[in-house]
């Protein structure tokens, strides 16, 4: 091949590159940013609970232990979700025996304690692990969305995702769902909640 026709070609080979990378780095090429849509949990009766269903709501996710000091919160977390369901908010319950032991090994067992002694209508989860290495993988997004100190310390951590599946803030465990700065950040959140 004729020199002069590789040196083009070589030419033509940054120039492209060289003007692509700014586009894509200006967002010309679209990447959509990870939020809470892309995880999925089992339901405690064991089917698919997409969050991707729950498009348009305020999501409330909270690691829940049925033997811990903190689980009376189940009465609130109630009261708050039937406050506010009808405006968008589902409440989940993801139950973890991740600190010290407080949850029981089968969901069955989970059910009927909820059922039995707080009558919870508000979605359950599978038991899963909500820390470490083997935390689902919603709470290893979530943990990095709060930043360093955002994971959860103990049972009944909360977190809030707004209408779009976007991380919006947590609240430790001592924290009452029904406080003042709890409900006020959901009824922000479901201001926003698109009209039916």
């Amino acid at each position: 091949m004729n020199k002069y026709y590789l040196i083009m070609v070589h030419f033509i080979a940054v120039f492209v590159c060289f003007f692509q990378i700014p586009a894509f780095a200006q967002g010309d090429i679209t990447m959509s940013k990870p939020n809470a849509y892309q995880f999925s949990f089992k339901t405690i009766d064991g089917e698919d609970m997409p969050l991707e269903d729950m498009k348009g709501k305020v999501l409330m996710l909270v690691n829940t232990a049925s033997k811990c000091g903190f689980t009376g919160q189940y009465k609130d977390l109630q009261t708050l979700y039937d406050t506010y369901k009808d405006d968008g908010l589902v409440v989940i319950g993801v139950p973890s025996g991740d600190f010290a032991g407080q949850e029981y090994a089968e969901e069955e067992q989970v059910k009927e304690f909820t059922d039995e002694k707080f009558n919870i209508t508000f979605p359950l989860t599978d038991i899963n692990h909500v820390k470490g290495g083997d935390a689902h993988p919603f709470y290893k997004w979530a943990k990095k969305e709060a930043g360093f100190l955002g994971g959860p310390k103990w049972n009944f951590h909360k977190y809030i995702i707004d209408v779009n599946g976007d991380f919006v803030t947590g609240f430790a465990t001592p924290t009452s769902p029904t406080s003042d700065k709890v409900q006020k950040v959901i009824k922000e959140e479901l201001a926003k909640v698109p009209a039916q």
